[in-house]
């Protein structure tokens, strides 16, 4: 099977837009991901593809020497196959190269699947966000990585 990332593109946003709305509650808008596109200077996006379709993709702001993670999503059907993998390699990459010291996120509590894939990568548990996640008053686990050359 072949795994592969790129930059995301606006021609990608049909297909995004049907991995985020079966995978998030509430899912972002196409406009959401067209103003982090075209008009947020801070972010970067990938997209994982496999054969060519787009699977997955995640998504990174650069703010001066640290990364934010905002997303990563994989489509259900691919989960499991290291396309999430692929995609948190390449955003950790995006820091590594423009020399930054850490990356952090936000992940739901009850979510143990993400939680596992960022602490294979190093990322540690730092704090909560009390009823961070607005559908559901869910708290989200602070985690950070720090980048080491």
């Amino acid at each position: 099977m072949d795994i592969s990332i790129r930059e995301m593109r606006e021609a990608d946003l049909d297909r995004i837009m049907e991995i985020e709305s079966k995978t998030f509650s509430p899912p972002w808008s196409r406009e959401a991901f067209l103003l982090e596109l075209t008009k947020n200077l801070l972010a970067k996006y990938l997209v994982g593809l496999i054969n060519g379709e787009v699977v997955g993709y995640g998504g990174i702001w650069l703010i001066i020497d640290e990364g934010h993670i905002t997303n990563i999503a994989v489509d259900e059907r691919y989960r499991g196959l290291g396309v999430g993998n692929k995609i948190l390699e390449g955003l950790i990459q995006l820091c590594m190269d423009r020399g930054l010291r850490a990356i952090t996120l936000e992940v739901r509590k009850s979510n143990e699947v993400a939680k596992s894939l960022y602490k294979k990568y190093g990322f540690k548990e730092y704090g909560i966000r009390p009823k961070y996640y607005a559908d559901n008053n869910e708290d989200a686990i602070i985690m950070w990585k720090t980048i080491e050359f």
